[in-house]
């Protein structure tokens, strides 16, 4: 049996390989190393931070309002009569340019007055021509008579007249007198008479030039009632006209809110002239009309006019009247429209610049308090007091907190000292001073 030592020579083949495995295994656990124990540390919360700036401040109120005219007219009939002409343009709506005929009434009438009154008055001016000429006659007349009347007296005195001729030539005088008399007062109602006819002559020519109206500034018609060959009366309502070349909006404002555009300012000792002579450098308001239009903000910049004359029962809020100028020239079709009569807008009023005011965000402040962070990263509470609110941001009474380290972001739950893993947050920082700087 030859084949029994090849056999034995192939079992201590796989004989070696088997014990350097087991060597191996041997080395890879005596050489491992024991679990190690973690211990338990401190939990820390991330949170967003801001640095609490100090900034220049435009403080702003916000109110609301309607757009309305800032000149109305109403076209009344200053005479009566019939409608002959009317300006092709007299529609609702329509823009007339100052100057134009808006419609005219038959003016026959108010001219034959005026030629009656201007009659009398010539024939009066004849009549004082007379008069003056009568004046000199009964004055010549006069004369005579009392010549006459002292020769008869002469005659009476010497036996050769009677008496009764005397007394004849005496009542002669005294008629011619009486008649020169009479002349001099007629001469003398000349001059009233005269300013009466000229008065009949001036009313008749006005009431001619009020047969005729014009457009009294550009104007848009509004509530028309009138047609062609329509009669109107003396005192009827016959449209109205809106001035397009400024238009105003009384917005009403939170008494609190307008308060906060005058803290800081000095004071000022103020009279009736200095409050109307330097009222806009006074209150220092800078106004702009805005108005949503869904994904777009249009705006106005518009100028401080006057307070109202009176605080709204209801609201309790004030109205500022603010005006913009050429308003039609502002238009930017599909990003500004026309600012027309009755469009209701918003009023962002903004008052005198407030230097080193500190703010922080107005979501920072909870309940009276804010999140500090210490040099150590701890938390702690802090309490604030508000000078005031404005948009997002809130203003503080204190400055010592410029330069801290705020939380920004929701820390729930909250407890004093606290670690907190900072996180600053610059763009936030940014929009903070963005807001204060400019008013948006």
């Amino acid at each position: 049996m030859t084949y029994k030592p090849h056999r034995r020579r192939h079992v201590l083949w796989v004989i070696p390989p088997i014990i350097v495995g087991i060597a191996v295994m041997l080395f890879m656990v005596k050489g491992k190393q024991p679990p190690i124990k973690a211990e338990a540390g401190e939990p820390t919360r991330a949170v967003r931070t801001i640095t609490v700036p100090k900034v220049d401040l435009v403080p702003e109120s916000i109110g609301y309002g309607s757009v309305q005219p800032a000149k109305l007219w109403t076209a009344v009939a200053q005479v009566s009569g019939r409608i002959i002409e009317l300006h092709p343009r007299l529609r609702n709506g329509e823009v007339i340019e100052k100057g134009k005929v808006l419609f005219r009434i038959d003016p026959v009438d108010y001219k034959l007055a005026l030629a009656q009154a201007k009659a009398e008055l010539a024939e009066l001016d004849v009549k004082e021509k007379n008069s003056r000429t009568l004046v000199e006659i009964e004055q010549r007349n006069l004369k005579l008579a009392g010549n006459d009347l002292e020769r008869i007296q002469k005659l009476v005195s010497n036996k050769t007249a009677s008496q009764s001729d005397a007394d004849g030539s005496e009542r002669n005088m005294l008629n011619t007198r009486t008649a020169l008399q009479n002349h001099k007062n007629t001469l003398a109602l000349i001059p009233t008479q005269r300013k009466v006819l000229e008065t009949k002559v001036m009313q008749a020519q006005r009431d001619l030039e009020n047969s005729t109206v014009l457009a009294p500034f550009n104007l848009r018609v509004a509530n028309l009632s009138i047609e062609a060959d329509q009669y109107v009366s003396k005192g009827q309502n016959l449209f109205e006209g809106d001035g397009i070349d400024r238009i105003e909006v009384v917005g009403q404002f939170a008494m609190s809110s307008l308060r906060n555009l005058f803290i800081g300012r000095p004071d000022q000792a103020l009279n009736v002239e200095s409050l109307n002579q330097n009222l806009t450098q006074i209150t220092g308001f800078k106004p702009v009309i805005q108005l949503d239009l869904g994904n777009h903000i249009a705006e106005w910049k518009a100028e401080f006019v006057r307070f109202s004359d009176n605080v709204d029962a209801e609201t309790r809020t004030m109205g500022i009247v603010v005006a913009v100028d050429n308003p039609i020239s502002k238009v930017k079709p599909g990003y500004r429209p026309p600012l027309s009569k009755g469009m209701f807008v918003q009023i962002l009023l903004r008052g005198h610049i407030q230097s080193q005011r500190v703010v922080v965000p107005r979501s920072a402040v909870r309940g009276g308090k804010i999140y500090l962070l210490d040099e150590n990263q701890r938390l702690r509470i802090h309490p604030v007091e508000i000078l005031f609110n404005q948009g997002e941001l809130s203003v503080m009474k204190e400055n010592q907190l410029a330069g801290k380290q705020i939380v920004i972001s929701d820390v729930v739950p909250v407890v004093e000292g606290m670690l907190l893993q900072p996180q600053p947050d610059s763009s936030a920082e940014q929009k903070l001073i963005d807001a204060a700087g400019d008013g948006s």
